[in-house]
């Protein structure tokens, strides 16, 4: 062993360990490790910072985005109440989310199929009161497993392909993967299904502050315009678009008579509900059911980069204390929509607009971010820290999920690169207002991408100075004195094994030639053993860095480094168990 791959090894254990530990943040471990690997002369300098260009990088920043921008349409919410209303409890919803994406993984690309279903997990979760750690680690293994039944499922298959064709002249077809991808592909949702429970709950480390200021108890109106396709709805309609996170206190008529909000009672054109809840369980049932926050005038009903919505609490020399915003008149004089408002322990029954303000109240404004706090200041009231409530927003549902799946589309059919279509998909996400400019840079996790970026040279270092070379080498050796099931179940733990440290596609190039030459040389057909390759490379459930898909749910899912292979060993170790005799069956030596 050369000087050069001693160090990138103990540069790559040493990472590895600082990770496991999880004492310090991990894209500071990575920009450290990269220091460290440029000043012992393993990464060339020239060489340190390409990672911030490469795909893997613009994929998940994209995709975090294009994610995002679905999420907050609402759209997923919507049909899966609409055909799976009745699924309450978690491990069925974690079934069924496993299930759908890694069927949609052996058709496109696997990160996709994961950008789609993610909204819909963070909704069950909330439904059901558990956190998207239970659902989100078990879905993006899922997408891994799925991509395994199919050429164009996963990158290692289309490679591997491309190797037997210049082996045998014959490339592997559309569905010769499918056999022994679709068993372990059952066998690890049936694992999944059981197995989260290795999983430790986990949640996002939110900002103290939101937590310090958290306000759930917000009144606000909507109205049943005469156009609108909630004429004729039941408030239990209304309600079940909030889960339960808030709900309707009275209903007033065109005439001012009020009614009783029952849950059969019907809504006629006209209506004006008195709606009291969270912020986002407001904005969701009011979009979601056809109401609307009022017929809005002037330009703060347009949901643009210069209009949002800010929280204050009113000072106690305010000179809003004692007046209404009907009586302040409000809109007209200041272009602000008053949007909802909270006072500790009390249920309003009166109208927003007639609602007199009265000092520590919590009001929403909605209007030209410019002139609000100049308003703010004059008014003696206190804005509170940007929580990125959209509370009055006007979203196109079909939008964003339109624009996804044309980026998958473009993907599937070799139209442009995986990472092109994502960053379209994400400009275009911006550009038709599916994710206001404002949220953009909030949805980019900042620091996920800093340690892929930092990751990506370091771990070309094994590659560069030869140390791949060495491993594959030792394989060779190791596995001359092996019975062919034992060498088979090898090259795939190796190919697992390497992975995290070079991305699916470099494992395949490296290990796929060493699997074939080994195969042929003791006397066996190279078919099982490209096939293990693949999959090995293609299921890398130990590690956040190695598959873009486990690190895009790192973050959401509150994830720790050392979490993956609390769930990822065993399943690891059941793909060996079932794929081995699975290959030998449909693949003989």
């Amino acid at each position: 062993m050369t000087t050069p791959q001693m160090l990138a090894f103990l540069v790559i254990a040493g990472m590895m360990v600082a990770f496991i530990i999880g004492k310090w943040r991990y894209d500071l471990i990575a920009a450290g490790a990269l220091l460290i690997a440029m000043l012992v002369g393993i990464v060339a300098p020239e060489a340190a910072f390409t990672g911030f260009s490469n795909d893997i990088v613009i994929i998940v920043g994209s995709a975090l985005v294009v994610s995002a921008a679905v999420a907050r349409s609402g759209i997923m919410e919507l049909l899966i109440r609409r055909y799976a209303p009745n699924i309450s409890s978690p491990r069925a919803q974690l079934i069924l989310l496993v299930v759908i994406v890694t069927v949609l993984s052996a058709f496109v690309k696997n990160i996709g199929a994961l950008a789609i279903m993610m909204p819909i997990a963070f909704q069950m979760a909330r439904r059901s009161g558990v956190s998207p750690s239970m659902f989100l680690m078990p879905m993006s293994f899922g997408s891994l497993l799925g991509g395994l039944m199919t050429q164009i499922g996963t990158s290692p298959n289309i490679i591997v392909s491309g190797v037997r064709q210049e082996l045998t002249g014959t490339a592997f077809t559309m569905f010769d993967f499918t056999p022994v991808g679709a068993i372990l592909a059952v066998a690890g949702v049936a694992f999944l299904s059981v197995g989260y429970r290795l999983l430790p709950e986990r949640r996002r480390e939110e900002q103290g502050m939101d937590r310090a200021i958290e306000i759930k108890n917000y009144t606000t109106e909507a109205h049943v315009l005469a156009d609108s396709n909630a004429v004729g709805k039941k408030i239990a309609d209304i309600h079940s678009a909030a889960d339960g996170a808030a709900m309707v206190t009275s209903i007033v008529s065109e005439t001012g008579r009020r009614r009783t909000p029952f849950p059969d009672a019907t809504l006629r054109a006209g209506d004006i509900l008195l709606i009291e809840g969270e912020p986002e369980a407001l904005d969701k049932m009011v979009s979601q059911t056809g109401l609307s926050f009022g017929e809005r005038r002037g330009g703060a009903s347009r949901d643009t980069a210069e209009i949002g919505v800010i929280e204050a609490i009113i000072g106690e020399s305010s000179g809003l204390i004692g007046a209404s915003a009907q009586e302040l008149t409000l809109f007209d004089r200041t272009g602000l929509n008053l949007l909802a408002i909270s006072r500790r322990d009390r249920r309003f029954t009166e109208r927003l607009g007639q609602i007199k303000f009265q000092n520590g109240d919590v009001i929403l404004l909605q209007g030209h971010l410019k002139r609000i706090p100049e308003l703010l200041r004059e008014w003696d009231c206190l804005p509170l820290v940007e929580r990125g409530l959209r509370l009055g927003s006007v979203r196109n549902g079909l939008l964003p999920l339109s624009i996804l799946l044309a980026a998958m589309a473009a993907t599937a059919f070799g139209i442009v690169p995986v990472a092109t279509a994502f960053f379209a998909a994400a400009a275009l996400m911006v550009l038709t207002g599916a994710l206001p400019l404002r949220d953009l840079y909030n949805q980019v996790d900042g620091p996920i991408l800093v340690m892929l970026a930092c990751l990506i040279p370091v771990s070309e270092s094994l590659q560069s100075t030869g140390g791949t070379d060495l491993v594959a080498g030792w394989l060779a050796s190791v596995a001359s004195i092996l019975p062919g099931w034992g060498a088979l179940a090898l090259i795939m733990v190796a190919s697992m094994a390497v992975t995290p440290f070079l991305n699916n596609a470099a494992t395949v190039l490296v290990m796929a030639p060493i699997a074939a030459v080994f195969a042929t040389g003791l006397g066996y057909r190279p078919e099982a053993f490209l096939m293990a390759t693949a999959i090995g490379a293609g299921c890398d459930f130990l590690t956040p860095i190695g598959h873009q898909c486990n690190t895009l749910v790192m973050v959401p899912g509150g994830y720790r480094f050392g979490d993956y292979w609390r769930l990822g060993l065993p399943l690891s170790v059941m793909v060996v168990i079932v794929g081995v005799p699975a290959l030998m069956f449909f693949w003989p030596f």
